[in-house]
Formats: C-alpha cells, sequence, structure tokens
C-alpha cells in the first residue's frame, strides 16, 4: 500500500507547489530545484500524522526514535543546501544540534509538567525568535526557504511529543472527522462577529481586496495552514498546555482561559514588538480554539476552527 501512497503523494506535493509558485509569482525553473527538500520535509510529515507508521516507529527505544528524528531533521536542509550550492557545516551543525535537543529532551528528562513546560518553551523561543531565516538562504525573494526549517521545527516536535514522550489523548490527526469539521466551523463563524467588534474597537488593520488568483491559493494556503501551523500549535497550546493548565488550576474553564492568554502573547512579536492588537485577537481567536478543542475531545476540531481564521486573515487582511 505504501509504494501506491507515496508516488501519489509526492506528484501531489509538486502539483501544489507548482501552482503555489506560479501564483507566488516564483519561476518554476527557480522552484523546482528545491521541489526535493519540501517534498522530503512534506513525507516525513506524512509519516507523522499515518498512525500505523508511526507505531512502527515507537517499537523502537525512545534514544533509537530521537535520533532518527536529528538525521530527519538535517536531510531535507542537506538537500535543498546542495542543490542550491548554499550548503553550510555552521548551519547544519546548528540545525543537527537544536533537532538533537528537541528529540532527546525527553529521552533525558523526565516526563513531568516541568520538562513540558520546558520543551514547549523552547519551541516556541526558535519559532519566535526566527531562528532559522538565516540558515535557508532564498534562492529568490519570494521563495521563503526558512518555511523549511520551521516546518522541520514543528515537524520534530511532534514527534517528541507523540513518540518519544507518547502523549495520549490529544486526538492527533492530519484528517478531522465530520462531526470535528462542523464543530470547527461552528466555531470559526461564532468567533467572525466578535472579531470584528474587536477589530474596530482597537483600530485594527482594515480588509483589503485579495490578489489576484486568490481563489486558486485558497485550498493550498487553508489545507497547509491545517496540516503544518494549525496542526503544530493545538497540539501544543490545546492538546498539552490547556490541559496541563486546567489541571494545574483545578478548573477547565480557567484553564482554557489562561491558555487563551499565552497563545495572545506569543503573538506580540507578530512583525514588530509589541503587537498588542495582533496579540488581543490572537487570544480572542485562543478561546475559540479552546471552545473547539472542548467539545470535539480533540485538536481536530480546534485545527478548522484555527485553519479557516488563519486562512481568512491571509486572504483578506495581510
Amino acid at each position: 500500500m505504501i509504494w501506491l501512497v507515496l508516488p501519489l503523494f509526492w506528484v501531489a506535493c509538486v502539483v501544489a507547489g507548482y501552482i503555489y509558485t506560479q501564483q507566488k509569482g516564483v519561476p518554476w525553473e527557480v522552484a523546482q530545484t528545491v521541489a526535493p527538500a519540501f517534498v522530503l520535509e512534506a513525507t516525513f510529515f506524512l509519516v507523522l500524522g499515518v498512525e500505523r507508521w508511526r507505531q512502527q516507529l515507537e517499537k523502537l527505544p525512545r534514544a533509537a526514535v530521537a535520533a532518527l528524528l536529528v538525521v530527519a531533521a538535517v536531510a531535507p536542509y542537506s538537500v535543498g543546501a546542495l542543490i542550491l550550492g548554499s550548503f553550510s557545516w555552521m548551519h547544519f551543525g546548528a540545525i543537527a544540534g537544536l533537532s538533537a535537543l528537541l528529540s532527546f529532551w525527553y529521552v533525558v528528562l523526565p516526563h513531568n509538567p516541568f520538562a513540558d513546560i520546558g520543551l514547549l518553551s523552547l519551541a516556541a523561543m526558535v519559532i519566535l525568535l526566527k531562528v532559522f531565516a538565516p540558515m535557508y538562504p532564498r534562492p529568490h525573494e519570494r521563495l521563503a526557504m526558512e518555511a523549511l526549517g520551521q516546518a522541520m521545527w514543528i515537524r520534530t516536535g511532534l514527534f517528541a511529543i507523540l513518540s518519544v514522550r507518547r502523549v495520549k489523548g490529544v486526538g492527533f490527526g492530519f484528517w478531522p472527522e465530520l462531526r470535528e469539521w462542523k464543530i470547527g466551523a461552528l466555531y470559526f463563524i461564532a468567533f467572525l462577529p466578535l472579531a470584528a467588534g474587536l477589530g474596530w474597537a482597537i483600530d485594527f488593520t482594515q480588509p483589503k481586496s485579495p490578489a489576484p488568483g486568490w481563489e486558486k491559493l485558497l485550498p493550498l494556503t487553508f489545507f497547509g495552514t491545517l496540516w503544518v501551523l494549525a496542526l503544530g500549535e493545538e497540539l501544543f497550546f490545546r492538546g498539552l498546555l490547556q490541559q496541563w493548565m486546567s489541571g494545574w488550576l483545578k478548573n477547565e474553564w480557567a484553564g482554557l482561559f489562561a491558555t487563551a492568554a499565552i497563545f495572545g502573547s506569543a503573538h506580540l512579536w507578530y512583525t514588530a514588538f509589541p503587537n498588542w492588537r495582533f496579540a488581543l485577537l490572537a487570544a480572542l481567536a485562543g478561546v475559540f480554539y479552546g471552545l473547539a478543542f472542548r467539545q470535539g475531545k480533540g485538536i481536530r476540531a480546534a485545527m478548522v476552527t484555527h485553519a479557516l481564521t488563519v486562512t481568512t486573515w491571509k486572504t483578506f487582511f495581510s
């Protein structure tokens, strides 16, 4: 079965990449040179999302799993950098070192809330500081190679939590069930008027006309957000932190609102610090992501709300 699934998946990746780069104005002769690196990263994400494949990996000792995660972390960078002629041993070592820190976190440290908070803090800090931006030079100004590093970091963190720490009960998966699609969409609809009211009250950005050809990019934007950004953030914030906060505070609602506040605070660094307007809207969105998680009993419903929100933002505001 895998020999049928993988070629079809790779073709779908190339087609999606072609559509995306054409809409972004990136010459295909440039984009296709780094396509193998992105397809490799997407393949590792596929392994993460297919539970049967992930369970095979988890039969190995935790240290062996962590070592494989480090190899998988440097592989897309190495492929892309060697093709572009920009390979740097310093950058290779930095990526290997950071990924090893994340991958071996639960091999070395005990599985307790303090270690969990430390891992979440590390994961968030690397993203917020845009550590990978200088390590992945762009072959074209509109081709964001640093996205490869961000995807790697999210994927490695997810593997560390699911396959090294082996956390259960978060409802992890790529494809929501029908019930979860409905819950996610309903909380997105409920969020919109409150977001519009808050945006008006704090004099946030005004909507704008979408870029030409936006309708062709819409599915790519939505599913790209659903399967990378929303998947990673909802696992960290709702699947883990919201549940932990609810336990520590001994109140489910206190945990939900506290997590939403932390989620909003993480967006203070968006574009320019302190972007308090964006952080307030993100905190409000976090409440609705948390409600979707609570009702859906897993992160997939929250992922839908999150992906719809980000897609709307990117299409009509950013």
